[in-house]
């Protein structure tokens, strides 16, 4: 990469710089506050500053004093910088996108795109005959939604070695993604692919994708992979989670999902949860408000089960977005079900 000149650089660029200098952690508390038309252009800066030389560091940090603190130790920007830093601001799946929209286009991965864009059953046609491994990048590169609607069209068997392959999954080089589209007759030829890698997948992705199912499905698919590859259904069962695993929170984060939910939803929520956890949620509530929250629930009267869950499915949301962006830290398997 050409050497900076700090004179020429853009407000994004020197703003890109200044985030890669005070590291993931402080970067993605401000990433937060952009928009995200906004968000994609730092993005595409932080992506592309490998190193920042020191006399741009020097002049960024006087431009920014007020603000640098105690982050100069963090100076290799790049993709895997962008992407650690949007995963704390936005979350896995969320960050995944931006930066792909960010990322200058690359043959292979224009295909990929392309390809994720048909209609679910044509998609399913189109993959449904490959490797487990090669369902599952491709899967990697859906909305959720089409994910789960895709996923759904596989037969049994096929489904549990999707998991799999979709939780080990990691860096993917360009060459690797051109063979799998080529073997589909969808991609460019090898020789025009940069050796670049690509972060896909992962146990978070896989957590996600069975949160999504229904509980008997999720369930079952879990016990079968937890018989071939105990290791991963571990790490993927500490990233699921339910609307019963709020009970396991501590007070703190529980507080911390309260404010991102709306009381109708909390109230209409609670109307089928358990007594175990409405005490953890009125325990980290003042007095007035578990009152308050108390007379609502008692005011709904008879409520259709497919409204509540519909609720749970929305506070859940709301809790696995902290996860994801690391407010709140998931109760771990097997904790003891203690109410604070």
């Amino acid at each position: 990469m050409a050497a900076l000149d700090y004179n020429s650089l853009s407000k994004s660029q020197k703003l890109a710089a200044f985030l890669v200098l005070i590291g993931p952690e402080e970067a993605a508390v401000l990433l937060k506050q952009l928009p995200d038309s906004e968000l994609e252009v730092v993005v595409r800066e932080m992506a592309a500053m490998e190193v920042i030389e020191f006399d741009i560091q020097d002049k960024v940090m006087h431009e920014f004093c007020d603000l640098i603190g105690h982050g100069m130790t963090s100076v290799l920007g790049g993709v895997h910088f962008a992407q650690r830093a949007l995963e704390r601001a936005k979350g896995p799946q969320i960050a995944s996108n931006i930066l792909q929209k960010a990322m200058p286009p690359n043959n292979s991965i224009e295909a990929v795109r392309e390809l994720a864009q048909l209609e679910v059953r044509q998609l399913h046609n189109i993959i449904k005959r490959e490797q487990p491994q090669t369902i599952a990048f491709v899967l990697s590169y859906l909305e959720p939604k089409k994910v789960t609607e895709t996923f759904l069209l596989f037969d049994e068997p096929t489904r549990e070695s999707i998991v799999a392959s979709l939780g080990s999954m990691g860096s993917i080089s360009g060459s690797v993604i051109t063979r799998v589209l080529g073997a589909m007759s969808k991609g460019p030829s090898l020789s025009t692919q940069k050796q670049v890698l690509h972060e896909r997948g992962g146990v978070q992705a896989a957590a996600q994708l069975l949160n999504s199912l229904e509980k008997e499905l999720s369930k079952g698919i879990l016990t079968k992979l937890q018989e071939k590859d105990p290791d991963l259904t571990d790490l993927i069962r500490q990233r699921l989670f339910t609307f019963d695993d709020i009970a396991k929170l501590n007070s703190r984060d529980i507080q911390r999902i309260l404010r991102e939910v709306e009381s109708a939803d909390l109230a209409l929520a609670l109307k089928g949860a358990k007594e175990q956890l409405r005490s953890a949620i009125y325990g980290a509530m003042s007095k007035r408000a578990a009152e308050g929250l108390r007379e609502e629930l008692s005011l709904l009267g008879p409520t259709r089960m497919k409204d509540i869950e519909a609720a749970q499915a929305r506070v859940v949301q709301k809790v696995r977005d902290l996860i994801d962006s690391g407010e709140i830290t998931p109760p771990q398997e097997g904790a003891a079900d203690v109410v604070e």
